[in-house]
């Protein structure tokens, strides 16, 4: 079966390049570039949307790019149950193309924020995940002005009903509560998927925590998991 991964870059994306070359360079793996008017994505087997700014943010993060054509793909790839990855603006993208719940509000702090920070493995039975251990806390930048996500109340029991939260904010010892959470995401969201599990929309950077030479290896098995 072929394992060919799709980078997708928006006008205004930053973190294709990243996310190319750790799957490729770092992961061995097979990887191509996917433009965003594209409309055949059949030679992939998943899909990563990676951070940046599509279309600078106007109207709001991810508010313009998912009326992209390549979108109207990758919906349908999803539904057929291949995976898809959308990581920081990726996330919001998700989020606003409906394939995964919820919103996106500025940060709590009402500043970007670009740090490390310590996130806990909550579900670890997604394709994603299942390299983790459950509870296992890794180390992983964040670098976002719109991280603060958001889920109403009724949302956030069927989420919980559904075990669709992959990661939480977290302390360095694994502790959950509002002082580790950076953005004011509810219920210390960090990373979540959708129903199937095939979907996982995260905000911390796995493509920058993939290489010792930056700190932390926390994020590699995420992509990995795309390759193996």
């Amino acid at each position: 079966m072929k394992r060919r991964v799709g980078v997708v870059v928006f006008p205004g994306v930053n973190c294709d390049m990243d996310t190319y070359y750790v799957i490729k360079d770092v992961l061995k793996g097979d990887v191509r570039y996917v433009w965003h008017t594209e409309t055949d994505l059949s030679d992939l087997s998943c899909i990563v949307l990676p951070g940046g700014f599509s279309y600078g943010d106007y109207l709001r993060a991810g508010g313009l790019a998912k009326f992209s054509p390549v979108m109207r793909e990758i919906k349908k790839m999803a539904e057929k149950g291949y995976p898809v990855v959308g990581i920081c603006n990726g996330f919001q993208i998700l989020v606003e193309a409906g394939l995964l719940p919820g919103a996106f509000l500025k940060n709590k702090t009402l500043t970007f924020i670009c740090k490390m920070q310590y996130i806990k493995v909550v579900n670890n039975t997604s394709i994603f995940t299942k390299g983790y251990k459950k509870g296992e806390v890794l180390r992983i930048p964040i670098a976002h002005g719109e991280g603060n996500y958001y889920l109403d109340e009724d949302t956030l029991k069927e989420v919980l009903d559904n075990d669709q939260i992959a990661f939480q904010y977290c302390s360095e010892d694994g502790t959950v509560g509002e002082e580790f959470n950076p953005n004011g995401s509810t219920y210390h969201i960090a990373g979540i998927l959708n129903k199937n599990k095939n979907v996982l929309g995260m905000m911390p950077h796995p493509e920058r925590a993939s290489e010792m030479i930056l700190g932390s290896v926390d994020g590699s098995k995420i992509l990995k998991a795309l390759v193996d």
